[in-house]
């Protein structure tokens, strides 16, 4: 069976976040931008994948069409063993456009979508191939957007926990707004802080400090840059909370200089970002030889999300993450929403389990 054809589609999706906002820079994000990628073989099947494409997706878009789609057309589709390494050697001949960022986003669509191909052909189920399934449900985490007022923070966090959350996060960047949350949600509910980068390593271990009494179960991303792990390591020890990070990072190998660095409690890969499910399975393998847990980046709505239900089946822990908000509609037709027990089904059909809504693909195609 060969690949005839790899096709990238740029979804747009609004949606309604109430009193929160979702900004990228001096950008507000208002919409869900996606880059489905779509690969044909000459047997009918189709494999989907998903590249990051918040706030860039053009840029993504072309990156799978130019880059990725010459690479892969004509290969012989690889079974679940030879996939590693088919995009080993992808990742070789692209090289010279970097390792992360752009091309490593592609990369993550082409290789999601092989490991579908792959469950497809042997007709079951991806978290089957990849090993022992041990939940069938995934626990939800509600990630709210940045919406700074501790009030509504405190509304926010209540109408999340009435829908069936037991656990949150905030995108906040102060100590009352995490007081608020905490308040809120009571003693015994998980509470996680995506500060997205703002502080020196100085900085965050007083934040760190400042905000324990709320016992937050990490502070996620305080230090700019994101890459600095000898900074995060410090704010580790020295603020005495847990740290995660991983969103930004890209390959086991940058996962593990972050882990051997001491750098993370819980390390963030994200599929669709870090070289899709097989650098996701290394990483996960890397930190569990080294004691840090999983707890993926996945707010997606695309195959990147059924993708990260699948790793996580195989898993006795790990949240999947997914953004509090409502979206305008739904590729998979509701089926990989949060439940009123607050959680999300694993996906039972071959391969990721659900084909996307090709009539909501086309009403939310940019063209």
């Amino acid at each position: 069976m060969e690949i005839t054809d790899v096709r990238a589609h740029q979804i747009r999706i609004p949606y309604d976040a109430g009193v929160a906002s979702f900004r990228q820079g001096a950008s507000a994000i208002s919409a869900l931008d996606m880059v489905l990628v779509e690969v044909t073989t000459d047997a009918g099947l189709t494999g989907w994948g998903d590249a990051f494409a918040y706030v860039c997706p053009r840029t993504t878009r072309s990156a799978v069409e130019e880059m990725i789609a010459p690479q892969a057309r004509g290969l012989k589709v690889p079974d679940a063993a030879g996939i590693p390494a088919t995009m080993e050697q992808i990742q070789r001949n692209l090289h010279l456009f970097g390792r992360y960022g752009i091309t490593m986003f592609a990369i993550s669509g082409l290789d999601i979508a092989l490991w579908d191909l792959a469950a497809k052909i042997e007709g079951v189920p991806l978290h089957r191939l990849l090993g022992e399934t041990r939940r069938s449900n995934i626990p939800a985490y509600a990630s709210l957007l940045r919406i700074g007022s501790p009030e509504n923070i405190a509304g926010e966090c209540r109408k999340a926990m009435a829908l069936g959350y037991g656990a949150i996060k905030l995108h906040e960047t102060t100590t009352p707004a995490i007081f608020a949350a905490r308040e809120a949600i009571g003693p015994n509910i998980p509470l996680m802080v995506d500060m997205n980068c703002p502080l020196t390593g100085e900085q965050a271990i007083a934040f760190a400090n400042a905000c324990k009494d709320a016992q937050p179960m990490f502070l996620e991303e305080p230090v700019w840059p994101p890459e600095d792990f000898t900074a995060l390591a410090e704010v580790r020890s020295k603020g005495g909370l847990g740290i995660a990070a991983g969103e930004n990072a890209c390959t086991e190998y940058q996962f593990r200089q972050m882990m051997n660095a001491g750098a993370v409690s819980h390390a963030q890969p994200s599929v669709i970002k870090v070289g899709g499910i097989t650098e996701f399975l290394k990483v996960a393998s890397l930190a569990d030889r080294l004691g840090v847990k999983i707890v993926p980046h996945s707010p997606y709505f695309g195959p990147g999300l059924l993708a990260t239900l699948h790793l996580l089946a195989g898993r006795d822990d790990g949240l999947v993450e997914m953004f509090y908000l409502k979206r305008e509609a739904c590729l998979w037709g509701g089926r990989a929403d949060v439940d009123a027990t607050g959680h999300v089904a694993v996906p039972t059909g071959p391969g990721l389990g659900y084909e996307p809504d090709r009539g909501v693909m086309e009403r939310y195609r940019v063209a």
